[in-house]
Parts: C-alpha cells; sequence; structure tokens
C-alpha cells in the first residue's frame, strides 16, 4: 500500500505540498512546541504571511529537508 502525497494546507487545494511552514501560538504553546502547515509553491506566500502577521511564524522550511532532518514528521493530522 503506497503512502499518501502530502497535499497543501490551503483551504480546497489539493496540490502537493513543496514547504512546512512551522509555527506556533504563543499564547496556547510552549515555546519548543512546532505546529505546521503544508504549502504547494501557489499558496506559500500567502500562509506565510497568515501567519507572520499573528507572530505566530517560525520558519519555513523545503518538505523533504523537513522529513530529512531532525523536526519530525511534518504535516501529521494533529498538526494542521
Amino acid at each position: 500500500m503506497s503512502e499518501a502525497k502530502p497535499i497543501c494546507s490551503a483551504k480546497g487545494c489539493r496540490a502537493d505540498a513543496v514547504w512546512v511552514l512551522a509555527w506556533n501560538n504563543p499564547k496556547l504553546h510552549t515555546p519548543e512546541r512546532r505546529k505546521t502547515w503544508l504549502a504547494c509553491e501557489e499558496h506559500r506566500e500567502h500562509l506565510s504571511q497568515f501567519l507572520g502577521v499573528r507572530g505566530f511564524l517560525k520558519d519555513v522550511v523545503l518538505l523533504g529537508d523537513w522529513e530529512s532532518g531532525s523536526e519530525g514528521s511534518a504535516g501529521s493530522a494533529a498538526d494542521r
């Protein structure tokens, strides 16, 4: 059985994810906690701005780099 490809977190988008947007709401999460949204090329800037104006955005990383790094598994259902 093959694994489903990660898809963009933008509402209604079904494109393959290319980016991981790591974020944290300081009113709800401990400083080290990172939630993740996934983004396609088209929605990376929009989603980054949405999180950025709220002060939530911590990092934007290519999906392949995130998956191969120590950050853990990007795009888990609990983190979207």
